[in-house]
């Protein structure tokens, strides 16, 4: 895989999270009963935001054309790309 494609899987998710954290931060004034979970969920968004905008940032700094295997090991790849599919479907902003 590139580094071009992974930047876009990135890119990708960050977007659905960032929907997310937006939901559930609107869905934590809905009622008292359930607003600590969601502002919880907006938290913890928050924070896989944070952690995939610094991998953002280090493939920036790498040529796309590039083998990201040669960066991130065949394992680091792997498990990257395991979790960008996870929290892209996780929907978390749909319940």
């Amino acid at each position: 895989m590139k580094v071009g494609e992974l930047l876009e899987m990135v890119d990708e998710t960050i977007a659905e999270l960032r929907i997310a954290a937006v939901s559930n931060q609107q869905r934590s004034f809905e009622t008292p009963y359930t607003s600590m979970e969601f502002t919880q969920r907006a938290i913890e968004i928050d924070e896989d935001l944070r952690d995939l905008e610094k991998i953002r940032e280090h493939l920036n700094t790498l040529d796309p054309e590039e083998d990201a295997e040669k960066h991130l090991g065949t394992e680091g790849l792997e498990k990257l790309v395991k979790m960008l599919e996870l929290l892209k479907r996780s929907e978390a902003h749909v319940y």
